[in-house]
């Protein structure tokens, strides 16, 4: 079965000092497009009760173009702007879908810097991308080649909190295509003291990304709090800081991209907890160490791998008691306190607290697979609750 999947492949680049201003006033123009529309239609719906789409908010930025105080806006491409509204648009789409919040204004300091262009706004030929307003081509460091004979449909250029200048290429990858089918499954059971634990047995250890540049990023970020606010020195002190979170991030994504890819590959199914982070973290001692796991990102490259090549992955319900349940005899202990790493049961059967909760999450999930359940199980079932929390329902006779 042939797949068409969009990859986006990302690349740095070196612009020069024209580019750099050039990129830079695009950023600020998508910024304040995106803004505006957004108070106008927010204002629409306030005053008016009024929903506005995204053809009026571009008929808006017509007529803003054409004021004295928004004709800078005629100095970028037009068509980072156009795709600001659009990706509102989409923005409203999934807030009316409930499944996001309203959206917020984009800030100038801490907002992402970046811009899409579509194939109206750049050209790529023989190897050279060259964007609207350019008269030269990007200084793009080709770290990996695109497909063969695949043309990018959409370019996103952005700059991080470190300074540095990247490129994102969308196209279709056809060398992705389902892997032959196996018949191996395994539990994962995510931690602090091991990253992943299998039913395998197998430890995969955590290696503390923060951990290795924290004494440096304290130091750097102590530097910074002396710092004049608004001062050159400050601005200096926090590309540093920066440069040190996105060699922790740079760390932390390679590592977790080479684990989901090997576990992709290896298993036809992938059993994982369907963990809520965002509420572990309110938890002041264990905050910093699950942010540095990035479980949530690991559960998303673990997704998206595994529909690219035809893998299965399965979440147990958060209130599956995988470590309180013996995975020999079935009974359940009364309770489990974080430090017991090590338990026996009444069975007499010695448990290792890890590799237990990877065993019981794999014999759940292979039920959950009988019951038709989805990927996220919270959400795609028709009550809002897991298939390990279904019941079945009572037929009236």
């Amino acid at each position: 079965m042939s797949t068409h999947v969009k990859r986006a492949f990302k690349y740095r680049f070196c612009p020069t000092d024209v580019q750099a201003a050039e990129l830079s006033r695009t950023f600020g123009c998508v910024r304040k497009v995106y803004n505006m529309a957004l108070a106008a239609r927010t204002e629409a719906w306030v005053t008016r009760q009024e929903r506005v789409n995204y053809n009026a908010t571009s008929a808006m930025l017509t007529a803003w173009k054409k004021t004295g105080e928004l004709a800078y806006l005629n100095e970028v491409s037009s068509v980072p702007l156009q795709q600001a509204l659009r990706h509102l648009q989409t923005a409203f789409t999934h807030f009316f879908g409930r499944r996001a919040k309203y959206p917020r204004f984009k800030s100038r300091k801490k907002s992402r810097r970046s811009a899409e262009y579509t194939t109206s706004a750049f050209r790529f030929r023989d190897g050279a991308l060259t964007l609207a307003k350019m008269t030269e081509p990007l200084a793009v460091v080709w770290s990996r080649p695109l497909p063969e004979g695949m043309a990018p449909s959409t370019v996103t250029v952005s700059q991080d909190a470190a300074g540095r200048w990247f490129v994102s290429l969308l196209c279709e990858d056809p060398s992705v295509q389902p892997l032959p089918a196996t018949g191996q499954a395994v539990g994962v059971d995510v931690g602090l003291d091991h990253l992943l634990t299998l039913s395998t047995g197998e430890k995969i250890t955590n290696p503390r990304h923060e951990r290795r540049d924290r004494a440096a990023l304290a130091r750097q970020q102590r530097r910074l709090a002396k710092k004049e606010k608004g001062s050159a020195n400050r601005a200096r002190a926090r590309l540093k800081v920066a440069k040190i979170h996105a060699r922790i991030a740079d760390r932390r994504r390679d590592t977790l991209h080479k684990i989901t890819t090997r576990l992709v590959r290896e298993n036809q199914t992938i059993v994982i907890e369907d963990l809520t982070v965002r509420n572990m973290v309110k938890n002041h001692k264990l905050a910093r160490a699950i942010s540095d796991a990035a479980w949530s990102e690991f559960r998303s490259m673990l997704e998206y791998k595994a529909q690219w090549y035809g893998r299965e992955v399965i979440a147990v319900d958060r209130w599956f008691p995988s470590s309180k349940l013996c995975s020999a005899c079935g009974t359940l202990q009364e309770a489990m306190p974080l430090n017991v790493r090590t338990w026996t049961c009444d069975c007499a059967t010695t448990h290792d607290r890890d590799v237990n909760a990877a065993h019981n999450l794999l014999a759940a999930g292979l039920a959950v697979t009988v019951c038709g359940a989805g990927v996220r199980p919270q959400r795609s079932t028709p009550d809002g609750q897991s298939a390990t929390k279904q019941k079945p329902s009572r037929r009236e006779p």
